[in-house]
């Protein structure tokens, strides 16, 4: 069960942030193992004040054009499914957006699976 959160600057074309959460959760589901239909995400603009980076951490030259992903899912998946994850992930928003590799920010916060609840206050995937 992943949970993406997709931050980028106001400004982008309309749709743009829909499509960059159609190829995350594509990515996602033939790098990382994510299900059919499981797929919640928020996806949200800010302004500059509201989207802090720095445009040179570890010597990467980042953008305006930066793209936050934030993914929250069951901790269990192998390094190597994460880089081919992270790689997958920033070639396609690339080829198919033209978003630049520099711009695309990502982090996994794993966690157990007794921390979901999908609706009717049950934890459903609690032993």
């Amino acid at each position: 069960m992943p949970l993406v959160r997709i931050d980028l600057r106001k400004g982008s074309p309309a749709g743009f942030g829909a499509k960059v959460g159609e190829i995350v959760y594509r990515t996602m589901a033939e790098t990382i193992n994510v299900p059919p239909k499981d797929n919640f995400q928020i996806i949200a603009e800010h302004g500059a004040a509201g989207l802090v980076y720095d445009p040179e951490y570890l010597g990467i030259n980042r953008s305006d054009a930066i793209i936050i992903i934030q993914i929250t899912l069951n901790a269990g998946r192998s390094l190597d499914m994460k880089k081919a994850f992270f790689k997958t992930l920033a070639e396609r928003l690339h080829q198919e957006l033209g978003v630049r590799m520099e711009d695309v920010f990502v982090n996994l916060l794993e966690v157990v699976k007794e921390n979901w609840s999908f609706g009717n206050g049950v934890a459903q995937y609690a032993s």
